[in-house]
């Protein structure tokens, strides 16, 4: 029986390139995004069973019904790839606008937290019970970068929320994972290459990666068995400035 996963953000980036290789690999896919131009795409893009699902993750009402179309169709979920995550322009924290801060705390956190919330109901309810849950941390949940307090922030909180339901999953046979990705190759970090502000006060490049080992890493996750869990898991360019002082 195949496995049924549902990816969010997956219209674009990271979330593009793990459902293309989730559903390869014969797992059916639920694609989650706001736009759903971008989610079509991303399911052409697909050579399995994919559904595309528009939906806001920052709705509570949205992602429950998201999740009850799931379960209406296929009766469980095994993985939740909790991805959907945005940024800001960088900016000091006396700089920051608030309706900056509260655009990235709806996405990167209380979305996070209504996908996981509703993920795991389900997967303590169905038969036979259990699933995995992969958070989309970011090195960022480690080390901050200039200006980034709202990004940060949340994926700092993040970090706490994969230890705590990976405790409360346990008696459920719920695992939850975490990947801290560090400078992927997408959309949102082309600005890298050209220069972005460092520790120092410089702009410098940063190298980054090709998003296939990212998707190669939660493929990985996802078909272990829910006895075992990689709690945490850094993949990042080998030379960007993360390690020790940059």
């Amino acid at each position: 029986m195949s496995k049924i996963a549902m990816v969010t953000g997956a219209g674009t980036g990271v979330g593009r390139r793990v459902s293309e290789i989730l559903s390869k690999e014969g797992i059916i896919v639920y694609l989650i995004g706001r736009r759903k131009e971008k989610l079509v795409e991303t399911k052409k893009m697909c050579s399995g069973h994919t559904e595309v699902l528009q939906c806001d993750v920052s709705d509570p009402l949205a992602v429950e019904n998201a999740f009850n179309i799931l379960e209406k169709n296929h009766g469980r979920i095994d993985v939740l790839f909790n991805n959907a995550g945005i940024g800001v322009p960088a900016q000091s924290i006396d700089e920051m606008p608030f309706e900056n801060w509260k655009s990235v705390v709806d996405i990167n956190l209380n979305g996070m937290f209504l996908c996981a919330k509703y993920a795991f109901a389900l997967m303590r309810k169905q038969s036979p019970q259990g699933g995995r849950i992969i958070n989309n941390g970011s090195v960022s949940s480690v080390t901050p970068r200039p200006g980034s307090i709202p990004y940060t922030a949340t994926k700092h909180a993040v970090t706490g929320m994969t230890k705590t339901i990976s405790l409360d999953g346990r008696k459920y046979d719920i695992a939850c994972s975490q990947i801290d990705i560090g400078n992927a190759e997408t959309p949102m970090t082309e600005r890298m290459k050209e220069g972005v502000p460092q520790a120092t006060g410089k702009m410098e490049a940063e190298p980054v990666i090709d998003s296939i080992h990212i998707a190669n890493a939660v493929l990985y996750m996802a078909n272990l068995p829910v006895n075992v869990n990689v709690l945490n898991m850094t993949v990042m360019a080998n030379k960007m400035p993360f390690v020790g002082r940059g």
